[in-house]
């Protein structure tokens, strides 16, 4: 199993997909929860590598991971230039506009959320070499 992580100072990603292309698990947590949410998912599911965003504050989450989590598993620091405007183009693949929405161009909607989560599912693609 890869986890795609999106670190942040306020809110992180979190993405869970197995190595053979199937999501289990997205969600956006606060910074704070980020570890205590890894660690359940660690328990739950056989991670032996996590897929994180090289920018922000990648230095400092990766030693908190790793200091965190057993040796088994490796982190792998992936590009994450564009991956947030590549996650908004996801966000409406994934959750297409309905009603009047529908009517506005897509480079002009915002998502209603936060898309972190999003973006760990490109993280994940990208160290897989899938997509674009």
């Amino acid at each position: 199993m890869i986890l795609g992580f999106d670190p942040g100072r306020d809110k992180c990603g979190l993405a869970l997909m197995s190595r053979e292309g199937q999501l289990l698990y997205h969600q956006v947590v606060q910074s704070q929860d980020a570890i205590a949410t890894i660690d359940k998912l660690s328990g739950q599911f056989a991670i032996d590598t996590i897929a994180m965003g090289n920018q922000t504050t990648a230095k400092k989450w990766k030693q908190l991971l790793s200091s965190n989590l057993p040796a088994s598993v490796e982190i792998v620091l992936v590009d994450e230039r564009y991956s947030s405007l590549e996650a908004r183009d996801r966000y409406w693949q994934m959750y297409p506009p309905q009603g009047i929405r529908r009517l506005i161009p897509q480079g002009m909607r915002q998502p209603p959320r936060p898309i972190d989560d999003l973006v760990a599912i490109l993280l994940i693609e990208r160290y897989l070499g899938v997509g674009k």
